[in-house]
């Protein structure tokens, strides 16, 4: 008589409860996190971030440039065991780029998109242009993952019902309490790919049973859970009780995202007093880089100041602007509200209080704004609150806002291409609106040429113009540590948590 072997589980709490399960209408990490676990892309980034098959087994481009081919890997089934289709992908290909920044540029660019045969399809370009691989490896911001055409043909003002991917997950819906927990197991079905797991590409090969994601009431309460064994991962660790956690022997601090986070302030360009580009170059000049990273992270082993929008390190770092972003200039920024006749209009500043990445930066920026003589109304509410708050376009009294701040890990903010928050098609582009016809032609020319050097040019071009603009100010980059049980082994770098290729024993 066999006996049932125990199953084994990953206990995890994350950086964010889950309660939006649809990734394609939200740039919330938590759900990106979320439609890793069950979903699959055609095409992902390695930890060198070049770009690899995933759910294809090849692609190929015509001698003009202008047309790709896309062939589906053998063995492909949706969660219901259906087979994956090459209609099911250009489904999620729609659905996706009407949301994703990047998406709609491949969607302005393209001649077409068309089903070749139940495994082949093709995307072709007015110009020649490599921009269809680099968005469908795009690994952050909303992700372009696949999903059946069923699922897929919901309108994308509507959230999905259903959840079914490809990825080497399955979400148990029976489990999930929304803000409380939710479970995934094994998918059995699921056919790796025969490389090595290589940031979010590879073989994603799942080496436990299940995976539950366990929200707690507080840090310390998560710090003491990892300690006493309740939990084995811990997706960020709060910077202030680092300490506490390197000092037991039975867990590993990890960062895993080695490209990082970067921190920003957006403005809102819609209304009064933003509507006005000196109070936008105001507002910029009165905010430092070292007070926010102070307040929010604390130990300057994990941060650093620079001026770089697309990062520090990346390849189109640039230092245009470099007299705005870094240092705070109070006496500059009180130059320019005399000269813009502010009048006193309230800024009113979005500050979530649940949650510690993102709930620090509104007070600094509350503070740096009064010191340069803007009237400052802060809003406290939690952060879905925000989330859900940052989409309003009607005036301030209407519900409205003026600035908030968030994060973007680097990987979606790397490029003109992929930083949704450069995007300045006015109403079409990010929460705040900007209009900036300029920004749009450079971005587009960026993604037209093959030439690395032309592309920097380009990126510093941009760089120039969203400082400049007040479309968006970068206020560092910063560097967040994991840290897990020693029972567990083969965590990955990458720029998203992931679970393949990790045991526990």
């Amino acid at each position: 008589m066999s006996v049932a072997q125990p199953k084994t589980t990953i206990n995890a709490v994350m950086h964010s409860p889950l309660r939006v399960l649809d990734p394609i209408i939200t740039t919330a990490h938590i759900t990106r996190n979320h439609g890793y676990m069950i979903y699959d892309t055609l095409l992902a980034t390695d930890k060198e971030n070049k770009i690899r098959p995933q759910m294809v087994q090849d692609w190929k481009a015509s001698d003009d440039g202008r047309t790709y081919t896309f062939k589906l890997r053998d063995g492909l089934k949706w969660h219901d065991g259906a087979p994956v289709t090459a209609e099911d992908c250009v489904a999620s290909i729609k659905r996706w780029a009407t949301q994703d920044k990047m998406g709609q540029l491949l969607t302005s660019e393209m001649a077409g998109m068309k089903v070749v045969d139940a495994s082949t399809f093709q995307i072709s370009m007015k110009e020649p242009s490599d921009l269809a691989v680099r968005a469908l490896a795009k690994p952050s911001g909303v992700a372009p993952f696949m999903m059946p055409k069923r699922i897929a043909d919901t309108p994308p003002t509507q959230a999905i019902t259903q959840y079914i991917g490809s990825g080497p997950f399955k979400m148990v819906t029976a489990e999930f309490k929304p803000g409380v927990q939710v479970v995934y197991e094994k998918n059995t079905d699921y056919v790796p790919r025969a490389e090595p797991a290589s940031g979010l590409a590879g073989g994603k090969k799942v080496l436990v049973d299940r995976v539950k994601w366990i929200a707690t009431p507080d840090a310390m309460t998560s710090v003491n859970a990892l300690a006493n064994g309740e939990v084995d991962y811990l997706e960020q660790v709060p910077f202030d009780l680092e300490p506490i956690v390197s000092a037991n022997k039975d867990i590993t601090i990890q960062v895993l995202d080695p490209q990082g986070y970067q921190t920003v302030m957006r403005m809102n360009f819609l209304h009064a007093p933003f509507n006005n580009k000196k109070i936008r170059q105001a507002a910029m000049y009165a905010v430092g880089q070292e007070p926010v990273l102070q307040a929010v992270i604390g130990n300057p082993k994990y941060f650093k100041t620079c001026a770089a929008l697309f990062g520090c390190e990346g390849p189109y770092a640039s230092q245009e602007g470099a007299d705005v972003t870094i240092k705070a200039n109070p006496k500059k920024a009180q130059e320019l509200l005399k000269e813009a006749g502010y009048d006193g209009t309230p800024v009113v500043i979005l500050q979530p209080t649940d949650t510690p990445s993102v709930n620090s930066q509104p007070v600094v920026i509350g503070q740096a704004l009064r010191a340069a003589g803007f009237k400052v109304e802060m809003q406290a509410m939690d952060w879905q609150t925000v989330v859900t708050r940052r989409a309003v376009q009607a005036p301030v009294k209407e519900g409205g806002w003026n600035i908030f701040a968030t994060n973007n890990v680097m990987a979606e903010a790397s490029d003109p291409l992929r930083a949704f928050g450069v995007a300045a098609n006015g109403k079409g582009a990010w929460f705040g609106w900007p209009d900036v016809p300029e920004i749009e032609r450079l971005r587009v020319a960026f993604s037209r040429t093959p030439d690395e050097a032309k592309r920097k040019e380009f990126a510093g071009q941009i760089q120039k113009l969203v400082i400049d603009e007040g479309v968006l100010l970068p206020m560092g980059q910063y560097y967040v540590p994991a840290a897990y049980r020693k029972s567990l082994s083969g965590a990955l770098e990458s720029p998203v948590p992931v679970f393949w290729n990790i045991q526990k024993k």
